[in-house]
């Protein structure tokens, strides 16, 4: 966190300013975040997508597999984060996204990881991977908007690259 964000408060319980936490101050974006786009009830803009899964994956210590999950309206069913992994690697599993799929009755996903290690590059794992996942998804008429990653503050949009 830049150090020019010092002296911030907010209003507890009883009414008196307290100094907040960075995590408090991360905790009450996403909330706006979760907010805007349930409101909204779609994110299918890349750039909203990069937003919220960088506040949400963007801090973690570990690599985290998460979906939106979105119907045939391409309005929001759910965000799941199904799997979870280590400094360098996660494993996912397609059988298991392809479960949640049909328990939602999803339309299409948008999916996203994070690349601790500040790179928000894809590799070649990541490009393989988005690519059994559109074509598991593919044979239930599932569609795969976006494939995120996001890493050292940063996010990649598969869309943008042209990578879907």
């Amino acid at each position: 966190m830049p150090a020019s964000i010092t002296g911030l408060f907010a209003r507890d319980d009883n009414g008196q300013f307290q100094p907040v936490s960075v995590e408090y101050i991360i905790k009450t974006a996403l909330a706006i975040l979760d907010e805007k786009i349930m409101r909204k009830g779609q994110i299918l803009d890349p750039v909203d997508a990069c937003a919220y899964f960088s506040l949400r994956l963007g801090a973690l210590e570990h690599e985290v597999f998460a979906i939106i999950f979105l119907d045939s309206q391409n309005r929001i069913i759910e965000y799941a984060e199904l799997f979870r992994g280590t400094l360098s690697q996660t494993s996912v599993y397609p059988r298991e996204i392809v479960k949640m799929a049909l328990r939602t009755n999803a339309g299409g996903v948008m999916l996203a990881h994070g690349h601790p290690s500040g790179v928000a590059e894809p590799s070649h794992a990541d490009e393989m991977l988005t690519k059994t996942l559109v074509s598991a998804l593919a044979l239930i008429d599932v569609r795969v908007h976006d494939h995120i990653i996001v890493g050292g503050g940063t996010a990649m949009s598969f869309a943008l690259r042209g990578l879907l």
